[in-house]
């Protein structure tokens, strides 16, 4: 889907300039569409700022990345692009680093994790555009048909995932690995056990650490094995089938994102959700996810640029795209602003694990092989007969192979 913005404020003058931002479709439908987001932010810039013109092409997110890629091999990057991942643009030199666009304190809003995650060498060239954290759901009507509690450590999961079962529930616990996204089911289940992808230090891969083997071993056992995953096995099994599933109410339990709570509620599923359990109930970071603003240096603009991020970041601007896709804030004063109206009471949970959440290493270059390699190779970790220890070997291997490419 494309949509072109076209300016009001410019004259058209030789001094005039167009902004081209490519940015990802947040909507679900013709009806949502984000489309109509950056009409609104665009034509309302324009009305400032006599002599620049925003166009915007709005693509879905199957779409985005790759174009962007495509339009930069040919020479032809646009101003702006809000995309995935920002991190192979930076190495090779094609972005402007955020302080050389935006002001002190418009660069000093950002959220200090999100600030931290878009930094190469201590440089942030990745300006946080949306984020969200991740929570355990689970259908409450289900639970208490079943006798179930919401489980807060890992033996209660497999304990109501056996009530759900008994009850006839299609899928007692929802474990997508499939192609889709198991990068980041993946990331939610390494940090609740103790693991994650990178070691205590951040700076390399450890995927196949100790605590990692434990805990696929562990969901191979106590839920893949005995039958509590539902009738389609993980590693065929796609993020959005699983929340299509949930909405639909056959799921029981899975790790689901603000925009699923929405909507299920709207299908009249009535949604409970507690932090993902660790092993022994104790507390473990979050996943987070953000998704990414960067500007490119090939054709210049760079005050125009600055001008018109400096208006995207104002509060009412970042608070109006979470208002409308139960999004999570990327700058402190809108999360402030969130935490203190209570119309954002349901968004207040996922708010609360953001500061302490982890996110994918987005700032490697090496890290869109290693996600790849996941999705390959994560569902076999889990299969009948399958052997943690050794698939998660073959993705370190390939994490190996990617960051000695870097």
């Amino acid at each position: 889907m494309a949509a072109t913005l076209a300016g009001c404020g410019a004259g058209g003058g030789a001094e005039d300039v167009t902004l081209r931002l490519v940015a990802a479709d947040y909507g679900s439908n013709q009806g949502n569409t984000s489309e109509k987001y950056w009409d609104e932010v665009a034509r309302s810039f324009e009305k400032t700022h006599p002599g620049i013109t925003v166009d915007v092409d709005v693509m879905s997110w199957k779409d985005v990345d790759r174009e962007v890629a495509e339009m930069v091999r040919a020479g032809r990057a646009p101003d702006l692009a809000q995309i995935g991942a920002y991190a192979d643009y930076a190495a090779d030199d094609r972005l402007y680093k955020a302080d050389e666009l935006l002001p002190i304190p418009t660069q000093a809003n950002f959220l200090p994790l999100l600030s931290r995650a878009g930094q190469v060498d201590r440089n942030q060239y990745g300006m946080p555009f949306a984020a969200s954290t991740r929570l355990l759901f689970y259908n409450k009507d289900l639970f208490e048909k079943a006798g179930a509690q919401p489980p807060k450590t890992w033996d209660e999961i497999s304990a109501a995932a056996g009530k759900l079962k008994a009850k006839g529930v299609t899928y007692p616990f929802a474990l997508p690995l499939g192609a889709e996204e198991s990068q980041a089911e993946t990331m939610m289940w390494m940090l609740a056990g103790g693991g994650g992808y990178r070691d205590t230090s951040n700076i390399s891969y450890d995927i196949n650490s100790n605590q990692n083997v434990a805990t696929f071993t562990w969901l191979r056992d106590n839920l893949v094995a005995k039958g509590l995953t539902g009738p389609v096995a993980p590693g065929r099994f796609d993020r959005q089938e699983a929340f299509d599933a949930f909405v639909r109410g056959d799921v029981g339990m899975l790790n689901g994102h603000p925009t699923l709570m929405d909507a299920a509620k709207q299908a009249g599923v009535d949604v409970g959700m507690v932090p993902l359990p660790s092993p022994d109930g104790e507390p473990r970071p979050s996943m987070g996810v953000a998704d990414w603003m960067m500007a490119f240096k090939q054709n210049g603009h760079r005050k125009e640029i600055g001008a018109f991020l400096e208006f995207v970041y104002q509060d009412k601007n970042v608070l109006a795209f979470s208002d409308r896709y139960d999004i999570l804030p990327v700058t402190s004063t809108a999360s402030a602003a969130m935490r203190n109206d209570t119309k954002h009471k349901d968004l207040w949970p996922f708010l609360e694990e953001l500061p302490t959440s982890e996110l994918y290493p987005v700032g490697s270059t090496s890290w869109a092989k290693v996600s790849e390699s996941v999705k390959k190779n994560i569902g076999k970790a889990v299969a009948p007969g399958g052997d943690p220890d050794a698939v998660l070997s073959q993705i370190a291997r390939d994490a190996k192979d990617a960051e000695a490419a870097e």
